[in-house]
């Protein structure tokens, strides 16, 4: 019974728009698994992000990736659940080439004891999102320069082909760039900061 009531570890990954926490993160997992396979999962917060629909009813996609638009609540209830849940769990996921949200995109095994958790938000104090801190036994932040991260979200948008220059452009400034610098703002919060110099 004891491994049933035994609480997972989480591990947080955070960091602004591009900082490359999904890649950190990802690289997490699959080392932990290469020492003990099936004891890592990866726990995405974008996966919250509200479906694109809602957003449109809401005059909101322009801002598409703004605090104000996940499902924070519900992420943080997820997190409550994941963490002593000892049935297999499936969560969701974010798809670039759809630009939305795909159920049940990640399953989490009832034998991993450690959950990498990524997102930009995870250490916010405004609620709903206050609620993640308190869940993570350890937190890392990537700080990366703001022009690398406005490369990066360039490069990102265009790689996809779904927009025009000008509008991932007006997007990055309007948006990425406002939610950046609200996440670095958050940094003091984490348990060790990792700083990117450069992409070289």
């Amino acid at each position: 019974m004891e491994r049933h009531t035994r609480e997972r570890i989480a591990i947080g990954v955070a960091g602004g728009p591009g900082s490359g926490k999904s890649t950190l993160a990802g690289e997490a997992v699959v080392a932990l698994n290469a020492v003990q396979p099936g004891t890592a999962a990866l726990v995405p917060m974008d996966g919250f992000h509200m479906r694109h629909a809602k957003l449109e009813q809401m005059g909101q996609v322009d801002y598409k990736g703004a605090p104000h638009t996940f499902e924070g609540a519900a992420f943080v209830n997820f997190l409550h659940h994941i963490k002593v849940a000892n049935a297999p769990v499936k969560g969701p996921i974010y798809s670039r080439k759809i630009e939305d949200v795909v159920d049940d995109g990640f399953e989490v095994a009832p034998d991993v004891r450690v959950l990498v958790v990524e997102g930009n938000y995870l250490l916010l104090t405004d609620p709903p999102w206050a609620g993640v801190k308190p869940l993570l036994d350890f937190s890392v932040f990537l700080d990366v320069p703001r022009e690398t991260v406005r490369a990066r979200l360039m490069k990102r948008h265009a790689e996809e082909g779904l927009f025009t220059e000008e509008r991932n452009r007006a997007h990055i400034e309007r948006n990425d760039l406002p939610n950046y610098d609200l996440v670095a703002e958050t940094q003091n919060r984490a348990d060790l900061v990792i700083a990117i110099i450069s992409d070289h």
